[in-house]
Parts: C-alpha cells; structure tokens; sequence
C-alpha cells in the first residue's frame, strides 16, 4: 500500500498521538504556522475557510513552527490562546514541530516529498506553506507562504464536490 497522509499521526497541543486517519474523507488542509509572522495574518483566511466549508468536510490543521525567524517562541498554550484571541482560531492547531532538518516532522517530510516546492525543492521555504489533500489521502497540491488562503478556496470547493 502506498503510503498516504492518513498513515502519519500528529502530536495535540497536549502531547498527546492524534491518528491523521480520523479525517479519512474530508478534505485537510495542512499549514506551518507562526504566530510573530509577516503572515499571520492568514490565520484570519484560514478561519475563513474553514467557517465556510467544514460542514462540508473540510479540515485545517495548523502547526506551529519556530524555525523561520523564530517567529513563534511561545508554548503550546500560549500558542493557541494567541490564535483564539486574534483570529478566533477554532480549527485544529497540533503541538510545535520542526518543518526542516533533521528533527523535521515525519508527515513534513512526506508532505514536501509528495508536493515539492519550485524547482523541485522540498524545503520549505517559510511559514504558512500550505498543503492541500484529497480526501483519500493524497498530497494534491502546496501552496507557497504568500498564497493568500482565498486563493485556494476554488481548489477545496473542487475536491469537495
């Protein structure tokens, strides 16, 4: 069986394994974040989003990264208090991860591996790269830091029929 992103499972904001194969059949939409970015303001896009299109089977999930600029010092609980007062954040957000190096996450590694940048490049360049998922499983697309979330918004609507 070839792999898929629902083989991976993601660390909650409480430390605890979350399976990614419970949103088996919904669209993800997966994004590093930080909460001290140029873009962060994204947040408020991405919540957008997800208002609009999770009753029809849309998932965001947001992990917080410090390697870009050190834009996102803070713990786990500051982390998310900081999305939920800001940007009223209500989609999931996963504990802080490593998106690059050696300590990278193993579902980035597979992400960048599945959906390379330009060029062919699987790094990831800054914060907010987004990648979108089908809902069987398969890495469809990444987005690059600036691509404004409204500008995704034709593709979801697409792969959620």
């Amino acid at each position: 069986m070839s792999e898929s992103v629902f083989d991976f499972s993601a660390t909650t904001k409480a430390g605890s394994a979350k399976s990614l194969a419970d949103y088996k059949g919904k669209v993800l939409l997966v994004v590093n974040t930080a909460s001290k970015c140029g873009f962060t303001p994204q947040f408020e896009g991405l919540e957008s989003l997800y208002e609009t299109y999770k009753d029809q089977g849309l998932e965001i999930l947001g992990f917080p990264c410090n390697q870009f600029g050190k834009q996102d010092p803070g713990s786990n609980d500051e982390i998310q208090e900081f999305c939920q007062l800001n940007y009223g954040v209500s989609f999931p957000m996963f504990g802080k991860i490593e998106v690059n190096g050696g300590g990278a996450d193993p579902l980035f590694k597979y992400l960048k591996k599945a959906a390379p940048g330009a060029l062919g490049t699987e790094r990831i360049k800054w914060n907010f790269t987004k990648f979108l998922i089908g809902k069987d499983g398969s890495v469809l697309k990444r987005y690059a830091p600036a691509t404004k979330p409204s500008a995704i918004e034709a593709d979801i609507e697409a792969l959620l029929g």
